[in-house]
């Protein structure tokens, strides 16, 4: 699997993904600009000794990402779309994109890829905005790799 953070803000939620990444075997790939520097201690101690296990893969843009990875097949995770994640049938080498911390995905990405858009299902009250960012990942990356097969865990 493929977990793409577009301009992730928080250095221990982009850690706690790393972690999750290299527990799994995804790639991880970050679009800057970033809030932080992937160097920073925070990011590596959420990650901690998983770090050097990660594929990670960082992008100057989304139109750089994008260019990269034409051939992807792309699915974005927002808590503005209609449909719940479990609605999609990920493959194995699929890309699942998560948005900002604060703002989510862009516009232009919610707007050309409508159809591709999937939400984790949460209860219906205005203070219970969204998971935290690594928790959404680990939920849709697990889900995703079930219906592969958990092809090459153990």
């Amino acid at each position: 699997m493929n977990i793409v953070l577009f301009q992730p803000e928080i250095p221990q939620n982009t850690g706690n993904i790393a972690r999750t990444c290299a527990a799994t075997g995804s790639r991880l790939h970050l679009i800057k600009p970033l809030g932080f520097s992937i160097d920073e201690k925070a990011v590596k101690r959420a990650g901690l000794d998983y770090w050097e296990l990660l594929d990670i893969n960082v992008y100057e843009s989304a139109e750089e990402f994008f260019e990269k990875n034409a051939d992807g097949v792309f699915y974005f995770s927002s808590t503005k779309a209609q449909k719940n994640y479990t609605d999609f049938s990920f493959q194995d080498d699929s890309y699942i994109v998560f948005g900002r911390e604060t703002s989510g995905l862009p516009d232009w990405i919610m707007e050309k890829y409508s159809e591709r858009l999937m939400r984790i299902p949460m209860v219906d009250v205005e203070k219970a905005r969204s998971l935290n960012l690594s928790n959404a990942v680990a939920i849709v990356v697990y889900e995703a790799l079930r219906q592969v097969g958990f092809k090459d865990l153990r």
